[in-house]
């Protein structure tokens, strides 16, 4: 599958099919810091992604 990370922007390739914490866990990203969006849809940490998916990789930003 392939990830599109932001901040640094780059690409990775990943073998799947695997859930989505698991991804979070190999990439090292702290799942609660990172929204992952496939398509036009927020996957939760439970979804399970296969080898054909893109998967975006956002930083969660707050402000007021």
């Amino acid at each position: 599958m392939k990830i599109q990370l932001h901040n640094p922007k780059r690409e990775v390739e990943l073998t799947g099919p695997l859930r989505a914490s698991e991804l979070c866990k190999q990439l090292r990203l702290n799942r609660e810091s990172v929204l992952l969006i496939r398509g036009d849809e927020l996957v939760t940490g439970d979804a399970l992604l296969q080898e054909a998916d893109t998967v975006e990789v956002r930083p969660v930003i707050s402000g007021g």
